[in-house]
């Protein structure tokens, strides 16, 4: 009886062993496109080492920006094959990480993730990306500074802002770095402007936030009591929210 018990539980396993399966070279890749380049292609190869064919139900990618394409429908035993992920890069920089979903008939792993790391050359950095002032602060000047990307070269910026409340300046600091002093006209209310900046020569539109922000309760203060009667504090109008970065 143990012995026909052991028997079947190999045949078991043979048939585990001899069914579809993809074997991939990597299920990840990091790509360094070069400046000026439009498109980032990841390949992923795989073979099938199983023994009978697999199918593939599905290959989708995580964002309109990314297109997934497998060579084939079926692969036989033994046979090879590798998807591809084309991502567009449009006007987008800096690391950006996509996937794409594999889904096949296989027993085992039906579902795989492939990921595509794209690090795209960045013309302009700017640190901080956002500067602010307490309502009620001296509205003196706070800076931005804004250099050029590796292998970028850039003469001139522009810098617009989009509340006519916050004026900028722009000094030249160096070759491909300069000084951005922004300085609010009062802060005795809350105020907001988005900051645009550009390079002479590049479509590229990079972001920072200007903002007059109301002072923070000290931690532990009481609350201050309305007298009877009193009328209400006007409401703060809304912030409108700070931009997430670069143009995407």
């Amino acid at each position: 009886m143990k012995t026909h018990i052991l028997t079947l539980t190999l045949s078991f396993i043979f048939c585990l062993t001899a069914l579809a399966e993809l074997k991939w070279e990597q299920t990840a890749v990091e790509l360094h496109p070069a400046r000026g380049d439009k498109q980032a292609i990841g390949h992923y190869k795989y073979q099938n080492v199983g023994k009978t064919p697999v199918h593939f139900k599905s290959v989708h990618a995580s964002c309109g920006c990314t297109a997934a394409q497998s060579q084939k429908d079926q692969v036989g035993p033994g046979e090879k094959g590798e998807i591809t992920a084309t991502f567009n890069i449009g006007d987008r920089t800096g690391t950006q990480v996509k996937t794409v979903t594999v889904e096949t008939d296989e027993a085992a792993n039906q579902k795989t993730v492939l990921t595509l790391k794209a690090v795209i050359p960045q013309e302009l950095e700017i640190s901080p990306t956002f500067v602010f002032w307490k309502q009620g602060e001296k509205p003196e000047p706070k800076t931005i500074t804004v250099h050029a990307g590796k292998d970028f070269s850039v003469k001139h910026i522009k810098v617009t802002s989009s509340s006519p409340d916050f004026q900028t300046k722009v000094e030249e600091t160096g070759e491909g770095q300069f000084k951005v002093d922004v300085h609010p006209n009062e802060t005795s209310r809350l105020l907001a402007s988005t900051l645009t900046i550009q390079s002479e020569n590049s479509p590229k539109t990079f972001y920072a936030t200007a903002r007059i922000t109301t002072a923070p309760t000290a931690p532990g203060a009481p609350a201050i009591q309305k007298a009877p009667g009193a009328p209400a504090a006007p409401t703060a109008p809304a912030r409108p929210p700070a931009p997430t970065g670069q143009t995407r």
